[in-house]
């Protein structure tokens, strides 16, 4: 089966329900039931056919959150084409290694945004198509039920730095999204009487592999905006009374700033409030908690992944932990030599389960190293307590994870490398009460380079969250005999 048949509950059985009301940045609105949804996925999927798309190729977007990205998703659910999320926050070195290795038929995108795109990439305007869309028939056809789609139909390439350092796109099926949105439905008891204020980006696995996915399987209804913004996160609460709230932890730092009366009475309405994509501190889950009457509920995912372990919805959301594995989802911890630790030793995270991406698109030698006799090596270190909590401890990749949004070094470092004057570079990852942690780029230059100016040549170079807070001039890295960069032994850095 595809998702297609999955989500006809809501598109077919729920038609004449509100599904999704979404406020742009400017605070525009629009609503939308779910036929109206079936509606503009259908006509949005004979667009495509006109165009030249078939089942099996890409389609890539590069776009803010909008109703367009729902439409995509659907449209290509339905013909069987794979979608190719893009980080609106990527730019021209980032999003020409996706376009290059994926091949997406085009990119859908704004004329604004085209310009980020490498020399030659077909890209369509969303409002083009949006138009074009007004001339076809609403009718779902033979050719839009997603005949022949089976669960290993892969639906989406995700691209992930992954454990490795090279951006790889992880093949995420039609499988792998129905038994992450099945899992997650069950275990935190989602329902079409819900309310999903979905505040996270849709080019990302935890807005869309749970958010979105959550929300068409369940029929509740969900308001979208383009980003989280703190200044409005309290309007949004008390206009729309949602039940149900996905964040990272860097946006629940923020809801700490909300006064207190406020904070009472959007927790007197709301039902779960879900963190992820990063490690959230314990004294945030506790301070939440005290202000908004609410235990936030930690769960532990990736991109290649989807969901595995959770807290769990009825028992105790305990502080610091991830909590236990999900329905269909089977986590071993292991030592180097891929043996089982003992409960309190600590070990790699390996998982297998139904919501294990099928592979990595054209990349047999990481899938090689990724996967062993069907589990896959998360590169997280963690711990299992005797009742079978799990606590991560750190990672054996130096990957960091900064709001959310992964980063690795070497990706960086080779960009510094690039630069005049730099003999050589090392990124590292520093704690952050805000974001996790942050990076900052360690050095090996005269005093010829201006480090101000290093900085904004870089900014012009990466996404907004890979851009070192800091830059450290420094003599040398310190290296072992066989010249590995120790990062351990740089000099500490703290915020001044």
């Amino acid at each position: 089966m595809s998702l297609l048949g999955l989500f006809d509950r809501a598109l077919l059985g729920r038609a004449d329900t509100p599904a999704l009301e979404f406020e742009d940045a400017d605070g525009g609105r629009s609503e939308f039931t779910f036929g109206d949804l079936e509606t503009r996925s259908n006509q949005l999927a004979q667009v495509l056919l006109k165009r030249g798309v078939r089942r099996g190729d890409r389609l890539a977007f590069y776009l803010v959150n909008q109703p367009a990205i729902v439409d995509i998703w659907l449209a290509c659910v339905k013909l069987g084409v794979i979608v190719v999320p893009i980080n609106v926050l990527y730019r021209e070195r980032e999003i020409t290694h996706i376009v290059h290795d994926a091949a997406p038929v085009a990119v859908v995108t704004m004329p604004s945004q085209a310009t980020l795109l490498p020399v030659g990439t077909v890209w369509w305007d969303v409002q083009a198509l949006e138009h074009d869309m007004r001339g076809m028939s609403g009718t779902r056809t033979e050719a839009l039920s997603a005949v022949g789609v089976r669960a290993d139909t892969p639906a989406a390439l995700v691209y992930t730095s992954g454990t490795t350092g090279t951006s790889k796109g992880a093949i995420l099926t039609h499988g792998n999204f129905a038994a992450n949105a099945l899992a997650l439905v069950q275990t935190w008891e989602i329902t079409a009487t819900d309310r999903y204020l979905a505040v996270l980006p849709l080019f990302h696995v935890h807005g869309l592999g749970n958010g979105l996915h959550v929300w068409l399987l369940s029929g509740c209804h969900m308001k979208l905006v383009e980003r989280f913004e703190q200044d409005k996160a309290v309007a949004w609460f008390a206009d729309y009374r949602p039940t149900l709230f996905f964040g990272v932890p860097t946006m629940y730092v923020r809801l700490l700033d909300v006064p207190t009366d406020s904070a009472r009475d959007i927790g007197r309405g709301m039902r779960l409030f879900v963190s992820g994509s990063a490690p959230l501190p314990a004294p945030v889950l506790t301070a939440f908690a005290d202000r908004f009457g609410h235990v936030i509920l930690e769960r532990y995912g990736m991109t290649e992944t989807l969901m595995n372990v959770s807290n769990p919805y009825h028992g105790e959301r305990r502080a610091g932990t991830i909590g236990l594995p999900l329905p269909m989802t089977a986590v071993r911890i292991v030592d180097d030599t891929l043996a089982d630790v003992p409960d309190g030793t600590s070990g790699e995270l390996l998982v297998r389960g139904p919501n294990v991406c099928a592979g990595y698109w054209n990349r047999p030698d990481a899938e090689a190293t990724a996967f062993v006799h069907g589990w896959f090596r998360t590169g997280d270190v963690g711990v299992r307590s005797a009742d079978g909590y799990i606590t991560l401890e750190g990672r054996r990749s130096d990957l960091i994870i900064s709001s959310g949004f992964n980063i690795y070094p070497r990706e960086i470092e080779e960009l510094l490398a690039e630069q005049p004057g730099i003999a050589e570079a090392a990124v590292v990852g520093v704690p952050d009460s805000v974001r996790g942690e942050v990076p900052v780029a360690y050095v090996v230059c005269g005093d010829q380079v201006d480090l101000d100016a290093l900085a904004a040549t870089v900014r012009t170079q990466l996404a907004s969250f890979k851009v070192p807070r800091a830059f450290v001039r420094v003599p040398s890295l310190p290296r072992t005999a066989l010249g590995k960069v120790q990062r351990h032994l740089l000099p500490p850095w703290r915020a001044g």
